[in-house]
């Protein structure tokens, strides 16, 4: 488009060389070098761009501008709650340590092989974690529409794109086995009024498919808490994100769980237990079934979102007997769990070459280390 018809807040043109810094929510460490853009790029007026002056070797600035001491200074000059943020003139008066110009071009061709390297090290686990998601999904997806017997008789389900599925199954819309499907609401006051004690607040970051994952969980007061009532959690609930980038997430609410209420990107799907095993419930939501019409039916054009009268209508075919239904989601719930092990392990071992990369740029343009001797070897 012509930049006059661009938004407002796309207006920031680079080139080869600049260095972006994201202004709002600095804690985020978004930062990024521009190295060949397409012609004529913008990006959001929510970064500052930084372009190197004559004596400051671009590359070295890219690494310099990541590191670190330079990095919290960053978000220790950010003002705001929810999001923090730092204006230019504020973020430019900061402070880098600058060796010559040889030098910044010693470290920042060190740093380009040794980065690559790890990079590479990252990618290659980072598509084993695909594979290994990609083999959950296939499996989820063929138990919860074929069975466990793989003699059962078969029949036609009915529905063009289901194809067939064991003779003694049914086909369901969502409506018909559950009780509630509505989200919750984030209290007046958003991000400020969360607390570190008192009612679990449940946002679409703690929904994964192999659990609810607490680390970075918020709390909210009991007066709040009563304001929401309508939002509150049981176990064997099935907790679904409808919106933005975790869209068709779903983990569902172990047995023994303390008091909670989750935000509205979190949809709460209550399954009836006299129709549909919740566990079953959950692994079917993370089928390719139920998520291949997730994402036919997204909707908005800024933020993917699914209506309640969507979740409503969607299709899944379960057994009719509930002892059945238990035993397909007991025998996913111990070969996913395997995975997710897996997973997790890889997860971490990613982490830890992430620390050692930001550890290595650190000590690099700090002085930490004299790479000359290690460019010439």
């Amino acid at each position: 488009m012509t930049f006059e018809n661009a938004p407002s807040r796309a207006r920031r043109k680079v080139r080869h060389g600049d260095i972006i810094i994201s202004t709002v929510r600095t804690y985020l460490r978004a930062i990024s070098p521009i190295n060949n853009p397409e012609p004529n790029m913008i990006v959001s007026t929510g970064f500052a761009v930084i372009h190197p002056k004559k004596g400051m070797d671009s590359q070295f600035a890219a690494y310099a501008l990541r590191a670190p001491y330079f990095v919290d200074e960053v978000v220790a000059n950010s003002v705001g709650v929810s999001y923090p943020a730092i204006n230019a003139s504020e973020l430019i008066a900061l402070t880098i340590i600058l060796p010559s110009l040889a030098e910044q071009r010693a470290i920042a061709a060190f740093l380009d092989r040794k980065t690559a390297h790890i990079n590479t090290l990252i990618s290659k686990k980072e598509r084993l974690i695909t594979l290994l998601q990609e083999k959950r999904a296939a499996l989820i997806s063929h138990t919860v529409t074929k069975g466990l017997d793989p003699d059962v008789p078969m029949k036609d389900s009915g529905v063009e794109w289901l194809g067939e599925i064991p003779a003694h199954w049914e086909v369901k819309r969502i409506k018909q086995i559950v009780s509630k499907i509505g989200s919750g609401k984030t209290p007046r006051g958003g991000a400020e009024v969360y607390s570190k004690s008192g009612v679990t607040f449940l946002r679409s970051q703690n929904i994964h498919f192999d659990g609810l994952r607490l680390e970075d969980v918020v709390y909210i007061s009991d007066s709040i808490d009563k304001e929401m009532a309508s939002t509150r959690v049981f176990p064997d609930d099935v907790l679904l994100n409808i919106t933005g980038a975790s869209l068709g997430r779903c983990s569902i609410v172990p047995d023994i769980f303390p008091p909670a209420n989750v935000n509205q990107h979190v949809c709460i799907i209550r399954p009836i237990i006299e129709y549909i095993n919740p566990l079953f419930l959950n692994r079917a939501f993370a089928s390719k079934i139920l998520q291949a019409q997730i994402f036919s039916w997204e909707n908005g054009t800024s933020r993917e979102g699914l209506t309640f009268s969507q979740i409503a209508n969607m299709v899944l075919t379960a057994p009719i007997n509930l002892e059945e239904q238990r035993a397909i989601a007991s025998l996913l719930y111990r070969k996913t769990a395997k995975l997710d092990t897996l997973i997790s392990k890889i997860y971490k071992a990613i982490e830890k070459l992430q620390e050692y990369r930001t550890a290595l740029i650190s000590a690099a343009v700090t002085g930490k280390i004299d790479v000359r001797n290690e460019n010439r070897n």
